[in-house]
C-alpha cells in the first residue's frame, strides 16, 4: 500500500492508504480528527472543508495521496495552544452563527479562506456569494454572514476585538 506524509495542524503524519482513500477519510478515520464532517458524499455541502497549503478544499474531493507533502489545517488546528479561539470561531460563537453545529467546521474554514482572499473587506452580498459551496440546513445564514463580517475586521486588523452582537 502507498504511504502519504502530510503535516496536519503542525504535526507530521505518515500513513499507509489505499489509492482511493479520500483526505476526509484519512483525517477522520486514521488521524481521528473528527471535526471535519462528511455531510453529503457529493461535494455539495462543504461540511468537510479544510485548508490544504492555505487554501480551502473540500476534503471529500481530494485523494489522500494528492495531499502528500501538504500542510493541512482542520478545525481542530485553529485555536491557539492556550485555548484562545481563532477570531472566526469567536465570531461564530458571539453571533450565534450555528445551530446543530454540523456545518460549522466547514463553514468556519471556508469563511477564513474567504476573508483572507478579500483584505479590503466584503459586503453582505459578497459574503453570501462566497459561501455558495457551504450548506446550512438550520440557520438561514443571517447570523453566519454577520459573524463573518465581524471577524473580517478583526482578522484584517481594523478592529482589535469583536463588536458585541446586537441582541
Amino acid at each position: 500500500m502507498p504511504q502519504v506524509t502530510l503535516t496536519v495542524n503542525g504535526t507530521t503524519h505518515t500513513a499507509e492508504v489505499e489509492g482511493r482513500t479520500l483526505l476526509v477519510e484519512l483525517l477522520r478515520e486514521t488521524l481521528r480528527l473528527t471535526g471535519t464532517h462528511v455531510g453529503c458524499d457529493t461535494s455539495q455541502c462543504g461540511a468537510c472543508v479544510v485548508h490544504v497549503d492555505g487554501a480551502s478544499v473540500k476534503s471529500c474531493t481530494i485523494l489522500a495521496l494528492q495531499a502528500n507533502g501538504a500542510q493541512v489545517t482542520t478545525i481542530e488546528g485553529l485555536a491557539k495552544a492556550d485555548g484562545a479561539l481563532h477570531p472566526m470561531q469567536e465570531a461564530f460563537r458571539e453571533y450565534h452563527a450555528l445551530q446543530c453545529g454540523f456545518c460549522t467546521p466547514g463553514m468556519v474554514m471556508s469563511a477564513i479562506d474567504l476573508v483572507q482572499k478579500h483584505p479590503d473587506g466584503m459586503s453582505e452580498k459578497e459574503i453570501r456569494e462566497g459561501l455558495e459551496g457551504n450548506l446550512c440546513r438550520c440557520t438561514g445564514y443571517h447570523n453566519i454572514v454577520k459573524a463573518i463580517a465581524a471577524a473580517q475586521d478583526v482578522m484584517h486588523g481594523r478592529r482589535a476585538e469583536l463588536a458585541p452582537a446586537a441582541e
